[in-house]
């Protein structure tokens, strides 16, 4: 039987993994289950060469588009909402959906809405197309009647979240297609208009000064041995990406990103506005606050952070509150751990959340604004430094060659 790496919560709230061997996927979910547990993540388990493979491939556990999800959420509120039942809903859903594969993902849930299964398991059933964090607030909505309340809920932060993500995307796109612009002219300089003066100093005979004669090697190295560049980029690629599910590389390469000038400072803030979004969202929805947490930090991106929020769940088991351990681990903005505090001790802790997730989403706008400020000349400019570099060894040789004449 193949082996399953896993990762599961525990019914006190605790976050633990393993492995274990089972004929398939939905196998050791039932077992986990059955024995009281939240699966979180369940994957194949594979060495390196897997994860090489993974990685080259770019594929992932993931099922449906964050964007698909939001769709598929709002209307299905808005419909419950109205008063309908679930299977009606999710029967009228897959009748007007124009979207084939969320037409089937209807069909499928209503099948076994009708069967029988709560819509919690139906959805479980996804492979991983709907998150942890989605699983256990509609699992909080069963429990509690109020499934459409809290679909409402969930569409509300999906698209907060989703906001968020394409206005940092939006707002990079421009630096990388400058990014590749100029990587491609220096590319095509070396490639095509460098040889035809090499030639033409070969044909003099003549010995080249050395700037030169390292411009017209990139040229070569561009022109002959481009397929050896790509294949060696995508290996290093794939080797990084492998390398950073490593727990302990991971954790230092996000120690050193924290510490970055500008960019460590836009990673917090992004990461606070998700915490604090994502925490809300799960208090209101009838989480206890123990098993909140344990979920929002399975969401963290940055793992200093995610090991700073277990250090504070494990403080909270003992009795302690939420934002005196945030205090003392110090990983979030100095703004957003004394509102967390003055919400927790006035007993608005979700509305302050709120307000914390609104100023960072706003201060995140601000950064990325101002790095984008700075990139674009840094950018400009070098590439102007590039190119001026490779005209002036062809300039140096010209001369070069000219003084030799005389």
């Amino acid at each position: 039987m193949p082996l399953y790496s896993y990762k599961a919560v525990k019914p006190n709230g605790e976050v633990f993994d393993g492995e274990m061997e089972m004929a398939d996927e939905q196998s050791l979910v039932h077992h986990l289950q059955a024995e009281g547990c939240m699966p979180l993540e369940v994957v194949l388990a594979g060495g390196i060469a897997s994860r090489l493979r993974q990685a080259l491939s770019g594929s992932s556990t993931s099922g449906l588009p964050q964007k698909k999800i939001l769709h598929f959420t709002q209307e299905l509120a808005t419909l419950l909402e109205a008063g309908l039942t679930l299977d009606r809903a999710l029967q009228i859903l897959s009748d007007l959906s124009d979207d084939e594969e969320l037409r089937a993902l209807m069909i499928r849930l209503r099948e076994k809405v009708q069967s029988g299964a709560t819509f919690s398991a139906a959805l479980e059933e996804e492979k991983g197309s709907f998150s942890s964090l989605y699983l256990s607030m509609v699992k909080a909505g069963e429990a509690g009647g109020v499934m459409q309340t809290v679909l409402a809920r969930v569409a509300e932060y999906l698209e907060r979240s989703n906001e968020l993500r394409e206005s940092v995307r939006s707002a990079l796109t421009y630096p990388l297609i400058l990014l590749v612009v100029a990587g491609l002219s220096v590319v095509l300089l070396l490639v095509f208009v460098v040889p035809q003066f090499s030639q033409m100093f070969e044909d003099m005979g003549q010995a080249l000064p050395l700037p030169t004669r390292v411009v017209i090697a990139a040229g070569d190295l561009f022109r002959d041995y481009w397929w050896l560049l790509v294949g060696g980029g995508l290996l290093l690629t794939a080797y990084i990406r492998a390398s950073l599910e490593k727990p302990q590389v991971r954790q230092r390469w996000d120690r050193r990103l924290l510490g970055w000038p500008l960019f460590g400072d836009l990673v917090a803030k992004v990461e606070t506005a998700r915490f604090a979004r994502t925490l809300a969202t799960l208090l209101e929805s009838g989480l206890p606050l123990l098993t909140a947490l344990n979920l929002v930090k399975e969401g963290i991106g940055n793992s200093v952070i995610a090991e700073g929020m277990s250090d504070a769940a494990e403080s909270l088991k003992r009795g302690r509150g939420l934002a005196d351990p945030l205090l003392e681990q110090k990983i979030l903005p100095p703004l957003a751990l004394q509102m967390i505090k003055v919400g927790e001790e006035s007993g608005n802790l979700e509305p302050m959340l709120n307000k914390v997730a609104d100023i960072f989403d706003k201060e995140v706008r601000a950064s990325v604004k101002q790095m984008l400020t700075l990139l674009e000349p840094l950018l400009i400019v070098g590439l102007g430094l590039i190119v001026a570099g490779i005209i002036i060894s062809i300039l140096l040789a010209v001369l070069s060659a000219n003084e030799l004449a005389f």
